[in-house]
């Protein structure tokens, strides 16, 4: 039985409703998901369907995660706090080890520091704690030579950038973000749930491949010492999964600055838009040159960690180069690995936000994602 939709739309986005219709009928019977878009700092898209889901259901958004984290870090480069070009190691000296003197925080952030992971791997209880994670890097050796090359940080970026954070602010990462971006928004996009907000969060749900779906996983080139490995974690003895790491309440209640955030569509989008757009009497959190500084392509070309075609602004992913080129020149956000995506387009206005509770294929934002982001889009210019 096909899950019923709730919530609304603004007049003009009816298709909207009409199309996150389409997809849920299109998946299994237990799915369930979220849908949220701003423009202009207006809600105009807030839906919802499956079942224990409405609009403020909770779920793991993975590495949109990092969008929050890099908010942070573009508040404090836009107040002066932090240099873009001055190198990481004058912040935190422990980290020029190893022939890492010279990576600038820019480097960092665009994903070319190399500083992917651990000769060694983390155990959970390590992967969960960002000051863990960090001290253990500062020794690394780069697995590429910082700048000539970039590759996806994918479980340690938030706590590295979290490191330069805590040692120009004497505050942690997610200190910063609770005080500066989500109270003050009242968002529902956290960097440490409290335990008063456990009862809000669904567990991730595993995927569920078909047949077609298997051979392809099974197709991908395997081994405990490739770089892929190592930056997720999977060199070590017993590699957890990533639902398990999402359903964890430590890593939930510390807020893993990569990884661990916990949020709803709502959240998501009500990010972006306080980015991007005047809300509540507020005026945007970043001001023009910081957007553009954000979106601005960094590192395009071939991911040595994902194999694969990716662009990187500043902690952020380049949206239009990366999934939909129909959006704005400049669009930044970050994808999840269960299906999250989120995003903000200043062009057009648009603040997005999409969460589902079963992992999708092949992973990174959903594939439905596509389609959704297109009719939410076509009703914003209209």
């Amino acid at each position: 039985m096909t899950p019923e939709i709730h919530g609304s739309v603004a007049e003009g986005y009816e298709a909207v409703r009409d199309e996150f219709a389409a997809v849920v009928a299109a998946e299994r019977p237990d799915y369930a998901g979220q849908l949220s878009a701003y423009v202009q700092g207006r809600r105009v898209v807030d839906l919802w369907a499956g079942a224990e889901t409405d609009g403020e259901t909770l779920f793991g958004v993975f590495s949109s995660t990092k969008g929050a984290a890099h908010l942070v870090v573009a508040l404090l480069v836009q107040d002066g706090t932090l240099e873009l070009d001055r190198e990481v190691a004058r912040y935190w000296p422990e980290f020029a080890a190893e022939g890492k003197s010279a990576i600038t925080l820019r480097e960092l952030l665009a994903h070319r520091a190399g500083v992917v992971g651990s000769d060694a791997g983390f155990t959970d209880d390590e992967l969960a704690d960002d000051r863990a994670v960090a001290e253990r890097l500062a020794g690394q050796r780069p697995f590429w030579r910082p700048g000539t090359a970039f590759g996806y940080h994918a479980l340690v970026i938030g706590a590295l950038t979290g490191e330069v954070v805590r040692r120009a602010t004497g505050r942690t990462l997610q200190e910063v973000y609770e005080e500066r971006i989500r109270a003050p928004y009242e968002l529902d996009f956290f960097l440490g749930l409290p335990e008063a907000e456990e009862p809000r969060f669904r567990s991730v749900q595993p995927l569920v491949p078909t047949a077609e779906q298997q051979a392809v996983l099974d197709a991908r080139p395997t081994g405990p010492h490739t770089l892929t490995s190592i930056a997720f974690n999977e060199h070590v003895p017993e590699p957890g999964t990533l639902e398990g790491f999402a359903n964890s309440r430590t890593v939930r209640a510390k807020g893993q600055a990569s990884a661990g955030g916990v949020a709803s569509a709502r959240g998501l989008a009500g990010m972006y838009t306080a980015a991007i757009s005047r809300v509540g009497g507020r005026a945007p959190l970043l001001k023009p040159d910081a957007i553009a500084e954000v979106g601005q392509v960094h590192s395009i070309g071939f991911d040595l960690v994902m194999r694969a075609h990716k662009a990187y602004g500043l902690g952020f992913q380049a949206t239009a180069e990366n999934w939909y080129p129909f959006l704005g020149a400049g669009a930044f956000g970050h994808s999840g690995a269960g299906g999250t995506q989120a995003f903000a387009d200043p062009r057009s206005g648009l603040a997005y936000g999409y969460t589902r509770r079963r992992m999708s294929f092949p992973g990174g934002a959903a594939p439905e994602n596509e389609r959704l982001v297109r009719a939410v889009h076509m009703a914003a210019l209209a």
